[in-house]
């Protein structure tokens, strides 16, 4: 009799996977295209786990009935969140001038024509307590001190939302607002982003003191149009977008002192790091993503039981699913997803390959794991923004040895700014070389002749992209093994001469 596998057993742990690809399914298509298109993407999750489930009788059923039951409950939901968005008081008030209070979740960004963009959560309309998600655009010139979690008032034209992500309506700020004050939490947090700004521009030549913020705090307001259409080219916008990454080397850095303090203490010392850092950074969709899966890690740790990535992944996005319905459409949250999924599935099954052959392990894992992140968001990265990065793979690994100094040096300058402004210019100081060799290699990318291609964006390109990587990575496979083939029929052929000889 053979027993059955520990909770701890080697390998990928792919239980939860399959709950979570049906809540994320289902809530991106309910919010797209309504009720129904909900229900039948239950059907859809519920037929793909008898088509392709591995396991048979009692086991196979109980996946089933557990897909169904989960689909089920998200259908209910998020068609519950879009009846709310269809009948919502703004919904009849469109092409109308209302007075509203907001509360904006996210620092303003600049668009052209010196205007400013952000999502809100919506406090009051017209005097009445109300609620929901909208996007405001606003002129730079009266609006340029909103922050996130500063309430104002304000005129507004209310429209139609043209994307459906559960927002109840886009707001055109008329006038002058009213400025509210923001919660303790929240001046603090904008306070130490400031003071972190403040300090790089003191310490740091123009171009290095305006992408350090981006790479540690996700802030790009000072980062210049050319800089950022460098990075684009080059494949490295993802690095000043706060992820998995950032989470992963902050809180691992924490961690590390838990050969002086103990584990249980070092992880309860990651974990208020983890929340403090989401605050300051502000809860954008991949920071979330990143806080929900460090979270499901620290747990692990504290009951003694094997951390496994996929898991913490699946659990992470069934968590976020219920918090924020909305996430299930947002692309970078998607492209999150997908990379980190990339870099502990695809990539350490590459880089065991390659050690084999010979190469030396460090090598092997950082060129797996950007081609394998590559490989895996191009089909998303094209349908956004109609480009695809050809240098991206050598972009990245050429700058892949300063992230983490320049993330935990700029990490560490943020926290002790606000009360030692020496100490933090001294930790910004030490991240100058790396952050000219990033800019260097991002130019530098960039300027090659074919950097980027372009693609068709949206649907069109995705599917084009993720025919051409399945074709691309068939036809090495099906190469690989018709190699292995002729390899195994010529040892064959030496074996049989060898015997004649011998006989």
């Amino acid at each position: 009799m053979t027993s059955s596998p520990t909770p701890d057993a080697p390998g990928i742990d792919l239980r939860l996977v399959p709950a979570a690809l049906t809540c994320w399914t289902v809530t991106a298509v309910g919010v797209w295209w309504g009720p129904w298109a909900a229900l039948a993407g239950v059907l859809v999750a519920v037929a793909a786990v008898l088509g392709v489930g591995a396991r048979v009788g009692a086991a196979r059923w109980s996946a089933v009935f557990a897909v169904a039951a989960v689909g089920t409950a998200f259908a209910i939901v998020v068609a519950l969140r879009v009846h709310a968005v269809q009948t919502h008081p703004l919904a009849s008030r469109f092409g109308s001038t209302v007075m509203v209070t907001v509360t904006p979740t996210e620092s303003p960004r600049p668009i052209r024509g010196d205007r400013l963009m952000f999502a809100a959560s919506l406090q009051k309309l017209q005097d009445v307590e109300s609620s929901g998600r909208v996007m405001v655009f606003a002129s730079a010139d009266g609006y340029s001190e909103a922050v996130a979690g500063r309430p104002m008032a304000f005129r507004a034209r209310a429209a139609a939302p043209k994307r459906r992500d559960l927002s109840v309506a886009v707001l055109t700020a008329v006038g002058a607002p009213r400025f509210g004050t923001a919660s303790t939490g929240q001046r603090a947090a904008a306070r130490v982003r400031a003071d972190f700004a403040d300090e790089a521009q003191l310490t740091l030549p123009a171009d290095q003191a305006a992408i350090l913020p981006g790479l540690v705090l996700g802030d790009v307001s000072a980062v210049d149009s050319d800089t950022t259409a460098a990075f684009k080219r080059a494949g490295l916008t993802h690095l000043t977008a706060v992820s998995g990454a950032n989470v992963t080397i902050v809180c691992g850095a924490v961690l590390l002192c838990a050969v002086v303090v103990g584990p249980r203490v070092a992880v309860g010392l990651a974990a208020v790091t983890l929340f403090a850092f989401v605050v300051i950074v502000q809860p954008q969709p991949s920071v979330l993503r990143a806080a929900a899966m460090g979270s499901v890690m620290l747990m692990g740790i504290l009951v003694h039981r094997r951390r496994q990535a996929i898991p913490a992944l699946s659990a992470s996005v069934l968590v976020l699913m219920v918090i924020s319905p909305a996430l299930a459409v947002d692309a970078g949250f998607a492209l999150s997803v997908v990379a980190t999924a990339a870099l502990v599935v695809i990539a350490p099954v590459w880089s065991r390959c390659l050690v084999g052959r010979g190469w030396p392990k460090l090598i092997a894992d950082a060129v797996c794991v950007a081609v394998a992140a590559q490989l895996v968001t191009a089909p998303l990265v094209a349908a956004i923004s109609g480009s695809l990065s050809l240098v991206a793979v050598l972009a990245n690994l050429l700058v892949a040895p300063v992230i983490p100094p320049i993330t935990i040096l700029g990490t560490a300058a943020a926290a002790v700014g606000w009360c030692w402004p020496a100490v933090a210019q001294l930790l910004i100081r030490f991240t100058g070389p790396e952050l000219w060799w990033l800019l260097q290699v991002a130019r530098w990318s960039a300027a090659l002749p074919g950097a980027a291609v372009s693609v068709p964006s949206g649907w069109g390109g995705a599917l084009l992209l993720s025919a051409t990587t399945v074709g691309a990575v068939l036809l090495v496979a099906a190469w690989r093994r018709r190699r292995g083939r002729r390899q195994t029929d010529h040892g064959c052929s030496v074996s049989a001469g060898r015997e004649t000889i011998d006989e």
